[in-house]
């Protein structure tokens, strides 16, 4: 099966009617028609003869082409059923050790291809904007931690994980990339770079790993920390505390008491914290909590 011109929005409508394949809208389906994007963004991934990778919602094809030229190694995700079709017509010349699809939502699959094959060199792919910050918080807290991951999503998606302490766009969802990867705000994509062209503007972010992520002595406990120092932007960091259900058992003085071997504010924001200064506020928590267990 012949490779469509990617680049061409008419061609692919064409070649999706003349196949009977109908866009699914509920899928958050926009195709990069980009040729100068796509090489951006794929160069960002980095591939080379021999990676593992994941591509995330692979649609008609165009990066996987191109990841599948560098020589990489490709898992592909795909929920819709006639792309799956269409994929695997297209690269049926390429053996299972070099291209596979594994069809279904990917929030529901990874888990067990993660069981299968080990943790990926690299992640990429278009993501839909309804699953994208999920998707990479779920990577993120269950440890499935690449060398590197590249993104296309919703740009303002990607000026939240890109955002640093002290400023409005700053989240718990920033302070939860940033605890294992550094992530960069690339550049904004265009709306006319895709077919169908969406309604939001897009930006492509990548992260890679730190030389040593986070680790709080309790992975539990930081995670929910930095859920809980968000919970209410105008309050304090000792009144989110306060509020959090992991440090129900620590009455006032023993959050002050961990607070100032933190060497954190009390009457601060949480807003305001580093990633880093938040692990150390989980070990000093930690650390209370295990002296009252005594």
């Amino acid at each position: 099966m012949e490779l469509p011109d990617f680049d061409s929005p008419a061609k692919l409508r064409d070649m999706l009617e003349g196949n009977g394949w109908a866009m699914q809208k509920k899928f958050g389906q926009n195709f990069l028609v980009s040729p100068g994007v796509r090489g951006k963004i794929i160069d960002l991934v980095d591939l080379r003869e021999g990676i593992d990778a994941w591509e995330i919602g692979p649609g008609v094809g165009s990066m996987t082409s191109l990841a599948l030229d560098r020589g990489a190694h490709l898992i592909a995700f795909e929920i819709d059923r006639g792309f799956v079709t269409m994929l695997n017509g297209f690269f049926a010349g390429f053996p299972p050790e070099r291209f596979e699809i594994v069809q279904g939502d990917v929030l529901k699959t990874w888990r067990s291809e993660s069981e299968r094959r080990g943790v990926p060199d690299r992640i990429f792919g278009n993501l839909p904007y309804n699953i994208a910050a999920t998707l990479i918080a779920d990577f993120v807290e269950s440890g499935i931690l690449p060398e590197r991951m590249v993104f296309t999503l919703q740009k303002e998606v990607a000026v939240r994980m890109a955002a640093k302490p002290g400023t409005a766009d700053y989240s718990s969802f920033s302070a939860l990339c940033a605890s294992a990867y550094t992530v960069k705000y690339e550049f904004e994509i265009k709306r006319g770079s895709f077919w169908p062209i969406p309604r939001v503007d897009s930006a492509a972010v990548s992260m890679v790993r730190r030389e040593t992520p986070l680790a709080s002595r309790d992975r539990g406990l930081f995670l929910a920390l930095i859920r809980g120092l968000f919970a209410s932007r105008r309050k304090t960091i000792r009144n989110n505390l306060r509020s959090l259900s992991a440090l129900n058992t620590l009455a006032a003085p023993e959050l002050d008491a961990a607070m100032g071997a933190a060497g954190v504010d009390p009457a601060a924001r949480g807003e305001t914290l580093s990633v880093e200064e938040m692990a150390s506020l989980a070990d000093a928590l930690s650390d209370v909590m295990k002296r009252g267990e005594r």
